[in-house]
């Protein structure tokens, strides 16, 4: 690390805790004006606002001290320790797990993204580690947080710093976002088409029993068959090209593959009847079933995604596999799909060129930044 001063977070900033919703209030799916971040929704690159969840009106008033500013940085201090970000604009004001912890800056000596990205750093994750408490339940206390030493160059250093690395971000912000549109555009596209009823032809084709002329009803299991993932404890995963999905989706990466891509993912406990699409080999973990790549397309994808896959197993939500066998799916003709299949192709490709894309972003920031923090590189700022 540069002979930059070393400082006490707590003399510029105070770290403090999120809220446990009360008893007998839960989050929700459907939106309301309150979103509440959990450690899940916390990634490498920030909160992922496809997974947050939403709590009432109720729920809000009980907890609406607990909230999280787009100027403060986030901490997971439970669970996961060790996720820092920022969350967007659009989740200002948002309510913050207890199993996470917030610092707003009170000092304009320091600038939050700078201090963010240090957390992030090899040598900030190594002063969270070393932070840690507790050994039936590891916790990163909020005095703790406080006491951490930070780098503090000058401001603009700082600044200059943390434009470099956000201009990376900015970018995976801007594919993630375009990857959003074209999946909404495949979404309305099989909802236009096989859900409205109003696919090519559909004004020459009669409506027989609620079906068009030439589909087939059939069961689920005589058209693929839900295989098991196998069990990848997340320390026997030695990070590799391969990504690792579980009921949440890719939840890390691994160098061996166990199914040859692209196939479909179907969560089975935990997060029980998600569906996730791998354009690549994968490795699905023992959380989630899996479809092999001959049997998997994208009428079968978008299908899936619109079942009712309500089940249990066991303590734990779960989908049972012989229960997902026999619900039924309405099979348009060959052809039909075909021409699905074709205009979905161009959509998923492009979305896979910008995953691919971000992910040597994402590579290329994580390279760049512990070299701009231990002062490797130098910045030069302007003005």
């Amino acid at each position: 690390m540069k002979s930059w001063p070393q400082m006490r977070l707590g003399d510029f900033g105070r770290a403090r805790g999120g809220k446990r919703l009360p008893k007998g209030f839960e989050v929700q799916d459907e939106p309301t004006e309150h979103p509440y971040i959990r450690v899940v929704d916390m990634r490498d690159d920030g909160v992922d606002v496809q997974t947050v969840k939403f709590i009432s009106n109720e729920a809000y008033e009980r907890v609406q001290q607990y909230t999280i500013s787009n100027e403060e940085i986030y901490i997971s201090i439970a669970g996961t320790i060790g996720r820092v970000g920022m969350v967007p604009q659009s989740l200002s004001g948002a309510n913050l797990t207890e199993n996470a912890a917030k610092v707003g800056f009170k000092d304009s000596r320091l600038e939050p993204r700078f201090v963010m990205y240090f957390l992030r750093s090899a040598h900030g994750q190594g002063l969270i580690r070393s932070s840690i408490g507790g050994t039936s339940q590891p916790k990163l206390a909020l005095y703790r947080i406080e006491d951490m030493k930070i780098p503090m160059p000058p401001l603009r250093t700082q600044r200059c710093i943390a434009s470099i690395l956000s201009a990376y971000d900015n970018l995976i912000e801007n594919n993630l976002r375009r990857i959003k549109l074209l999946e909404e555009s495949a979404r309305l596209l099989y909802k236009e088409w096989f859900v409205r009823l109003r696919f090519p032809g559909h004004e020459h084709t009669r409506i027989i029993n609620g079906v068009p002329e030439g589909w087939e009803r059939k069961k689920l299991g005589e058209l693929i068959e839900l295989k098991y993932g196998k069990s990848l404890k997340e320390e026997d995963r030695i990070e590799g090209p391969y990504p690792v999905y579980g009921s949440s989706g890719i939840v890390g990466t691994h160098e061996e593959c166990l199914v040859t891509g692209p196939g479909i993912i179907v969560g089975r406990k935990g997060n029980a009847g998600t569906v996730f699409w791998s354009p690549v080999d994968f490795f699905p973990i023992d959380t989630v079933y899996y479809v092999e790549s001959v049997q998997s397309n994208y009428f079968l994808l978008h299908n899936l995604r619109h079942q009712n896959f309500q089940s249990s197993h066991g303590a734990v939500p779960g989908l049972n596999r012989e229960y997902a066998h026999s619900l039924s799916i309405v099979m348009p003709p060959e052809s039909l799909r075909d021409q699905f299949q074709e205009l979905a192709s161009v959509l998923y490709d492009q979305m896979h060129k910008l995953s691919t894309m971000n992910g040597k972003l994402r590579q290329a920031r994580d390279v760049l930044l512990p070299k701009l923090m231990s002062g490797e590189i130098q910045v030069i700022p302007r003005g």
